[in-house]
């Protein structure tokens, strides 16, 4: 479960992502529409992964980050710092590329892991649990074969862009209202 914290950020994620997509050659232009986004859990608990769908212009993206509580030597983009008024400083970064988030679609592509069910808190009381608007599962040729086809060194491609449907055998596709697109695959 990601828990999920009464909490003010500045900035806000919203903010993040804009400033973000801003440098990016591949980030589009103008309004920033927020479709919703989905979590999975670290399994050790010390990094926030959450994906974000998003509508820029006429670009759909997918935009998965971690949230880390010190910052990251590893050669992943710093999507930038944000203030979180129960936990600290953030350091956000570039999920596509974090080792612990690519992790996490990994054993989803392999059957392994699914989204975090969100549980909400204010200080030490649950409010409540609820699901995310944006439903992700996996799709496959062939479950059995999928599963003993994916080594832990499978190269998982995380979709940033998202518009025409990668070819691949194992897939992590994305449903929301009455949208749907592949979020991830299995490279080769």
């Amino acid at each position: 479960m990601a828990i999920i914290h009464q909490a003010t950020l500045t900035p806000s994620k919203q903010e993040l992502l804009e400033a973000w997509l801003d440098r990016q050659p591949w980030g589009g232009r103008g309004d920033v529409e927020l479709l919703g986004s989905y979590r999975f859990d670290d399994p050790a608990g010390e990094v926030g992964v959450e994906a974000f769908l998003v509508r820029r212009g006429e670009l759909l993206l997918h935009l998965p980050l971690t949230y880390r509580a010190a910052a990251f030597d590893e050669e992943v983009e710093l999507v930038g710092t944000t203030e979180h008024s129960v936990l600290g400083t953030r350091w956000v970064y570039d999920g596509t590329r974090d080792p612990v988030a690519v992790a996490c679609f990994r054993r989803a592509l392999r059957g392994e892991q699914e989204q975090a069910v969100l549980e909400m808190w204010d200080g030490d009381r649950m409010l409540e649990r609820r699901d995310s608007r944006i439903r992700v599962r996996r799709e496959s040729e062939s479950d059995a074969a999928a599963r003993s086809e994916v080594p832990d060194t499978a190269e998982v491609q995380v979709i940033r862009v998202l518009g025409d449907t990668p070819r691949a055998r194992t897939r992590l596709a994305a449903d929301w209202g009455d949208g749907r697109a592949v979020v991830a695959v299995l490279a080769g």
